[in-house]
């Protein structure tokens, strides 16, 4: 591992940060960045923003679907940490000033009542510790000009984190609801822009907070009871500007709806 560059790539995301201009992906710049370096880079950007007072309230997994994987020519997902500065509230507009080129994706959040630490924590466990679900819009962001990325480049950049927005429907979780046959419908401006369910999500939604859990362990890091997490895009994110509105509608889960403006 060349802590070199895991140095050098921190200093230039925190620059982006700083000066609100994006940068090259890092990937050009350091052309040897690999995965493990990558989430260095991630967990100093995440110790820094602790020290300046941030708090962590969750995670989120990004490229659970097959499609996004095989455009970025990966065989996996990634993970990011969700902050509390991340959290917005339905009904108040989502201010477009700190974001850089946003996208929104409609996703199920899991809220939960027990600790999960990996390895092995399997889909029942991810069940048993849930309090509740919830739907949610994700506004994914990046740092890398034209969101030109690869794998290293979006896990470097906090899993390209943005935003997130919950709605007020909590479900709990029960023998009779199916995860995978959770289905939604985005419409951006009133018109329907694209669709999925949880099926498209390695399966089913929980089987990718388990596999989150079990990642976070390389780290020694688990999921806390109370934290949110955001089991992945159900379908394709949708890029977003002044005065547009996403409106997420979940079966059984209910809807969730953000807008934006300058």
């Amino acid at each position: 591992m060349n802590q070199t560059t895991i140095d050098e790539a921190y200093r230039r995301l925190d620059s982006a940060y700083t000066n609100k201009q994006s940068i090259a992906p890092l990937t050009r710049t350091f052309p040897n960045l690999d995965i493990h370096e990558a989430y260095q880079v991630q967990l100093k950007t995440i110790q820094n923003w602790e020290s300046h007072g941030e708090t962590i309230v969750g995670k989120k997994i990004g490229l659970t679907s097959l499609a996004m994987q095989q455009l970025l020519g990966v065989d996996q997902p990634d993970y990011g940490h969700l902050l509390k500065s991340m959290e917005e509230i339905e009904e108040t507009p989502v201010s477009l000033d700190a974001l850089f080129q946003p996208k929104a994706e409609g996703e199920i959040a899991f809220v939960l009542k027990k600790d999960l630490k990996g390895p092995n924590v399997t889909t029942a466990d991810v069940m048993e510790a849930t309090d509740y679900i919830a739907p949610a819009i994700e506004i994914v962001d990046s740092r890398i000009k034209d969101w030109e990325i690869t794998l290293p480049d979006t896990i470097a950049d906090n899993a390209s984190c943005g935003r997130y927005v919950l709605g007020k429907k909590k479900l709990e979780l029960t023998q009779e609801i199916d995860l995978a046959e959770i289905e939604m419908n985005l419409y951006k401006n009133g018109m329907l822009i694209n669709e999925g369910s949880g099926k498209d999500v390695l399966g089913n939604p929980a089987t990718c907070v388990a596999w989150l859990a079990n990642a976070l362990s390389e780290h020694g890091i688990g999921l806390h009871a109370g934290e949110v997490i955001l089991s992945g895009a159900l379908s394709a994110a949708v890029e977003v500007g002044n005065d547009d509105t996403i409106h997420c509608a979940f079966s059984t889960l209910g809807t969730v709806e953000a807008t934006f403006k300058a």
